[in-house]
């Protein structure tokens, strides 16, 4: 069964919330966002699938709100989901094919056939039984020695040599996903590394090719993804997210989870320089007891040693590569920096705290602008959704769209009400 080609659905499923994402294609050609819905995730920890049930209902909540929208039943269409955190590796690889003769027998010119041989020579390496390859970036090619050659389509040699980055993934939890995405009456098309989603909404093709580092800051996890000369070059994922910083808060100042969390987003800072010296917050009391103040650095020295942690744990497995050098030889260079992105990239001084640590130019990434619920969705909080869109858009484009673009190198080698505005008053409440 095809999928439907005018309307792309995409669906991030994280550890505190799934995003329901859809577009269309207007007139122009172009895809804009027709709908947003937001629900909570009750079911997933780390990332990982722990109760499907819950999972299921957080799915369907959030497709009923982004269907009051669209003004349309999703039900039984095709959908575009992320999948990421600890579920996912990724490795180098390279492949090699001879380039075979023309009809005419005269020269040896590249075809596409030649490219699939190669693409697919570098596939095959040994992973463990309990994996399976979920995306097979081309990151180069190498023809008869010449390095550095983004298509080798109809150039003239005798060796095709693949550099390509593979990223795979536990094969039980992504039928986990599958498995709860079906049951909440949803189809797939083919799921996408959220990190890789989250590229697409944020970063620039400058600085791809400048070399950069993503940081999505999640809630259960904090994935990275490292692009060296325009392409995936590292991929990984660290065990700590949001959720520990609202954990911390709770224990230390011992509050419920949820005014914990509001603690956070509304007044939590991880920077010294941004403090003024006598700022207080004000605390809900617990128990029937009234609600008291504190210094607001008090949430600072809670909520800094966690962030500082995590940012050095995703520093520690950078550093492991970046002292290295590529195959070849070049020198791995990441003259963009760093990106940070997710709703861990909202806290107050995030951007400051991740520069002093990365020694590196830090920005925080707010998805780029394309047409539709403009102002609703420029937030960290939905660059894996609104990548999940863009990249669902291009691998199902229809196909006199599809002809009229470039082929991307990041696409896989195989055929005024204010949704925003509604989350954070969701988070923020009266008492502040």
């Amino acid at each position: 069964m095809a999928a439907d080609t005018g309307l792309v659905f995409g669906l991030d499923i994280g550890t505190t919330k799934v995003c329901a994402i859809v577009g269309e294609y207007n007139k122009k050609e172009q895809l804009e966002i027709t709908g947003v819905g937001l629900s909570p995730s009750t079911g997933i920890k780390k990332g990982v699938i722990v109760n499907m049930e819950d999972t299921i209902q957080s799915i369907r909540k959030a497709v009923e709100a982004a269907e009051m929208i669209v003004g349309q039943d999703l039900k039984a269409k095709y959908c575009w989901p992320g999948i990421g955190g600890n579920l996912v590796e990724g490795r180098n690889s390279r492949g090699v094919a001879s380039v075979r003769h023309n009809k005419d027998k005269t020269i040896r010119e590249v075809t596409q056939a030649d490219i699939d041989r190669a693409l697919t020579s570098a596939q095959t390496v040994a992973f463990p039984m309990d994996r399976e390859i979920l995306e097979v970036i081309p990151q180069s090619f190498i023809l008869d020695g010449q390095k550095g050659i983004p298509d080798p389509l109809n150039m003239i040699g005798l060796r095709l040599e693949a550099e390509v980055h593979i990223i795979t993934c536990s094969i039980t939890s992504k039928q986990n996903l599958k498995k709860c995405i079906n049951e909440a009456g949803f189809l797939i098309n083919d799921m996408i590394l959220q990190s890789l989603a989250a590229g697409k909404a944020v970063l620039t093709p400058e600085e791809k090719d400048m070399g950069v580092v993503l940081i999505d800051l999640g809630g259960g996890t904090t994935d990275m993804l490292v692009y060296v000369e325009g392409t995936p070059y590292l991929n990984a994922s660290i065990p700590a997210g949001s959720t520990l910083i609202t954990s911390d808060i709770s224990k230390v100042i011992s509050i419920p989870l949820d005014a914990a969390e509001k603690i956070k987003v509304v007044a939590g800072c991880c920077w010294e320089d941004m403090l003024d010296s006598d700022e207080d917050i004000l605390v809900p009391g617990v128990g029937g007891r009234p609600p008291f103040a504190i210094p607001r650095s008090e949430i600072l020295a809670v909520i800094r040693p966690r962030m500082e942690e995590t940012l050095y744990m995703v520093k520690e497995k950078l550093d492991s590569i970046t002292k290295s050098k590529m195959e070849g030889g070049a020198e791995i260079t990441l003259g963009a920096g760093v990106v940070l992105t997710g709703g861990g990239a909202l806290l107050a001084g995030a951007a400051e705290l991740a520069s002093y640590i990365f020694k590196m130019p830090v920005r925080v990434g707010n998805p780029l602008h394309i047409p539709g619920l403009v102002g609703e969705y420029r937030s960290p909080v939905f660059s894996t959704a609104i990548g999940l869109l863009l990249l669902g858009g291009e691998r199902g484009l229809p196909e006199k769209i599809q002809e009229s673009r470039p082929r991307s190198r990041e696409k896989k080698p195989r055929s005024e009400n204010s949704i925003f505005k509604r989350f954070y008053d969701w988070l923020s409440n009266d008492f502040f």
